[in-house]
């Protein structure tokens, strides 16, 4: 199909295809408790959206999912654990650090400030790179800081097209983010991820 038909459809099949794969991020998300769903079910969507950027994009979604969220599940999980950690005793830091009148706690919440900004550098490429790499589980952490501080304009773009969109749906649409929230923010990542990978594939990262 070609014309205004052809882009009408292909564009309600890709509008379907990341509804479908939100709902099934939420859906795995909910059934692991969150505690033990979330991080597999946020690795099984970007295992989906990869094979999307890489051109392979007629393969069956629930079973390129399920087989993914199934595959990592206790490594991903040891993961998340880790990040869950310690981003809350970074909050926690920071919060009693401010709470404190003495000068030297304000200098020091600044570095637990730059130790967030981290923090986030991390969580922006983590998944790409463990849907990408198959590596130690240090080393997905160690490589997620060295490729977002070692492509700043990158980390930056990613960084405000994610906010934006996200801040865009809720001020507008917020059901959007239901359907699309997850989905769309993991093809932006993988895809903006995927850029820069290929200069790391061949080093023994």
């Amino acid at each position: 199909m070609n014309g205004f038909v052809g882009g009408y459809y292909r564009f309600s099949v890709w509008v379907t295809r990341f509804a479908y794969l939100n709902l099934l991020w939420i859906g795995f998300s909910v059934i692991g408790l969150l505690l033990f769903g979330f991080f597999p079910a946020t690795a099984a969507m970007f295992a989906v959206v990869r094979k999307w950027i890489n051109k392979d994009t007629d393969i069956p979604i629930f079973q390129t999912f399920w087989k993914a969220f199934k595959k990592e599940f206790i490594r991903i999980n040891m993961l998340g654990l880790v990040l869950v950690i310690s981003g809350y005793l970074l909050i926690v830091e920071l919060q009693i650090l401010r709470t404190q009148e003495h000068v030297a706690y304000l200098i020091a919440s600044y570095t637990v400030i730059g130790l967030l900004l981290i923090y986030a550098i991390v969580l922006l490429y983590i998944f790409p790179m463990f849907s990408h790499f198959q590596l130690k589980l240090t080393h997905y952490f160690k490589w997620a800081f060295l490729i977002g501080i070692g492509h700043p304009i990158l980390t930056i773009v990613l960084f405000g097209g994610v906010i934006a969109i996200q801040y865009f749906a809720y001020a507008t649409i917020p059901i959007l983010l239901l359907f699309f929230g997850g989905s769309i923010t993991a093809y932006i990542l993988m895809w903006g991820a995927s850029q820069v990978f290929m200069k790391y594939e061949k080093v023994e990262v």
